[in-house]
């Protein structure tokens, strides 16, 4: 490379190494293709801990050092539950806005997002996600795309699990439950075959696996076994399951049958094999299911019904001490249809327009869009140019380009955007603009 410029890789990386153009890289464990990533820029290097630090331009290295301080804290409890980290380090990469995901559980360096870079730690469930894939994805991995939920489901509840063990049980609670949500809109929108976790993708495109089912069904379904058998046991399982099928690719049969042959054995009263099935194979949530629940957001919901009766003002709920995760449950609760009027006095009284939380500005901004709220539009054409991540413009081209008035809105944002979009952006958006 240039000798201004340093390389990386999904690989061994030594923060030490002389920037002299010329990089080496090593990767004693077996990975699958898809693990492999390399990138080059103007990087530079910022510990985080004894195994763990973060790379990034210049601009954003600190405030993302100072946003995931806790990977080290999650990386050993996550070691404390589920046995060793086998990777050495586990560094974090900053990519550039337009990087169309969140994160990449690339071995030993996770691509990262900066939309994430929130200020107050909010939106870290994402590094949570990415580590939680050194066990379920990068060490035990799907052997087909039908099988994603190996390492979605299980990375998800991991992520859950995690969450909870750092930041405490409230927040988990309230994460568990926009996830859940999440799941149950999904279902509610998806043919009956794409609610299967086992999912049958021949003559499909491989991409027909992504949706909220491989990750939220496959989360609650553990979660079930968990409060089936307990807790401690359950744990215990999965630290055996990593374990028996380390730096292997194993498929949903096999799963199924070590599952039968190993919990089930165990716990013969608490676990039906005829439910296991149910979950896996056919579409929906099984009748009993869990349901998360969040005492905050009972009290959000008595927030939100107050001001929409009119019993209470905006500028009276009190928020002063609301997490991000109570803003996404008050504005992604919204009735579809508002005013003007109601939306102007929760803007002054809340300055949603202006968030810098790219997580709250895109439900505020889905918001806009679906009652065309013209005094959100200039924020929202910036929104749309700055960042390329799909899960955040994505819902908004769909829905811009529900009226002829959004589709010329939104064509004239993505081609001004296009040329620093990702080509994985702009193939997911093209078709809603043109």
């Amino acid at each position: 490379t240039p000798d201004e410029l340093l390389a990386v890789m999904s690989a061994a990386n030594d923060p030490q190494t002389e920037r002299d153009g010329k990089y080496d890289f090593t990767m004693p464990q077996p990975v699958p293709s898809y693990l492999i990533a390399l990138a080059i820029g103007d990087l530079h290097f910022k510990p985080m801990g004894e195994r763990t630090g973060v790379y990034a331009e210049p601009v954003l290295l600190d405030a993302a050092a100072e946003e995931f301080a806790d990977t080290e804290s999650m990386l050993i409890a996550t070691e404390n539950t589920y046995g060793p980290y086998g990777w050495d380090r586990y560094d974090l990469l900053i990519l550039p806005p337009s990087f169309p995901f969140g994160g990449m559980e690339n071995p030993r360096l996770s691509f990262i997002t900066p939309t994430v870079i929130a200020g107050d730690k909010s939106l870290v469930s994402l590094i949570a996600h990415e580590l939680a894939h050194s066990w379920s994805g990068n060490t035990v991995t799907n052997a087909t795309w039908r099988d994603l939920w190996l390492n979605e489901g299980f990375t998800t509840y991991l992520t859950y699990r995690i969450m909870e063990m750092i930041y405490g049980h409230d927040r988990y609670r309230m994460e568990a439950v926009l996830g859940y949500q999440d799941l149950q809109n999904d279902i509610a929108a998806l043919e009956d075959n794409d609610e299967i976790l086992a999912i049958d993708l021949r003559g499909r495109n491989p991409d027909d696996v992504f949706s909220n089912i491989p990750y939220e069904k496959g989360a609650l379904f553990l979660r079930e076994l968990e409060q089936k058998v307990g807790r401690e046991n359950f744990d215990q399982f999965l630290l055996n399951y990593f374990e028996q099928f380390a730096f292997k690719s194993i498929t949903t049969d096999e799963f199924v049958a070590y599952l039968n042959n190993t919990l089930v054995a165990d716990y013969p009263q608490q676990l039906d094999a005829e439910r296991i099935q149910q979950w896996i194979f056919e579409p929906g949530i099984p009748a009993g299911a869990p349901v998360p629940e969040s005492d905050a957001f009972m009290l959000v919901d008595q927030a939100r019904q107050n001001w929409l009766t009119g019993e209470k003002a905006a500028s009276a709920i009190n928020t002063a001490n609301w997490t991000v995760h109570e803003w996404l449950y008050f504005l992604n609760n919204m009735p579809e249809q508002l005013t003007d009027e109601q939306l102007a006095e929760l803007d002054k009284a809340f300055g949603l327009t202006a968030s810098s939380n790219n997580e709250i500005a895109h439900s505020w901004l889905m918001i806009a869009v679906k009652n065309e709220y013209q005094p959100a539009y200039n924020r929202l054409h910036d929104y749309l140019v700055a960042i390329g991540r799909n899960k955040l413009v994505k819902p908004l081209y769909r829905e811009l380009a529900k009226t002829p008035e959004g589709k010329a809105f939104a064509k004239k944002a993505f081609d001004e955007a296009k040329p620093g979009y990702h080509p994985l952006t702009i193939k997911a958006n093209q078709g809603f603009v043109e």
